[in-house]
């Protein structure tokens, strides 16, 4: 479960605190199982929201509860372990090594638990259309292409929650519902909780919530 208390971001308060929001400074439950909706303009936050969660950001006010503790007693070594077993992200900016293989930058994410075989990796790579690209570096990988490998990567390890920030925003309809199919099969099978954030899209998940950010 993932609680957010009366958290205020100082990127987005300083300079243009909103009217209403179902996420600022208000009380937010995340469930797991559950998946969530989160929509947006651009510059309001989106990203922020997830980096927060993630713990890569500590400009905030308020609290983060992640099963029932707060995020700022968590060491490193806490938070390490947190986002090898408890929570994956699609970033939006993808954050692959360009110097590595496509499947090298899978295979970060999953020899730390040996989640998926070799096969299922593949099968995945196939089905989205970039089973030929796997040996080749990112850098020489289209933006398209690259997102296909930072979905597949998310989905290889255990998670609680998958954080994803505008994920398909370069996919066409055909991959967009062969993503969806493998994220939402991943969530059913770990019983996983869903936070997507997007400028307005819903990209066809059954939400049980959307929010407004």
């Amino acid at each position: 479960m993932i609680v957010l208390k009366d958290l205020k971001p100082a990127p987005i308060y300083d300079s243009n605190p909103p009217d209403h929001s179902d996420i600022w400074a208000t009380e937010r439950t995340f469930e797991k199982g559950k998946t969530y909706l989160i929509s947006a303009p651009s510059g309001k936050g989106k990203s922020t929201l997830l980096h927060l969660i993630y713990g890569l950001r500590k400009d905030y006010t308020g609290s983060i509860l992640l099963d029932q503790q707060s995020s700022e007693t968590f060491s490193m070594d806490t938070w390490s372990e947190l986002r090898q077993v408890k929570m994956s992200i699609v970033f939006q900016n993808l954050r692959l090594f360009p110097e590595l293989t496509a499947l090298e930058n899978i295979q970060l994410k999953n020899n730390l638990t040996s989640h998926h075989t070799a096969s299922t990796i593949k099968a995945m790579a196939s089905k989205l259309g970039v089973e030929e690209l796997l040996n080749k570096r990112c850098a020489t990988l289209s933006y398209g292409q690259r997102q296909r490998i930072a979905i597949i990567r998310s989905l290889c390890q255990p998670f609680d929650f998958l954080l994803l920030d505008e994920p398909f925003s370069h996919l066409d309809a055909a991959n967009i519902e062969i993503a969806r199919n493998l994220i939402q099969s991943e969530l059913s099978a770990q019983g996983a909780g869903l936070l997507l954030v997007s400028l307005g899209e819903d990209y066809g998940f059954d939400y049980d919530y959307t929010l407004a950010l």
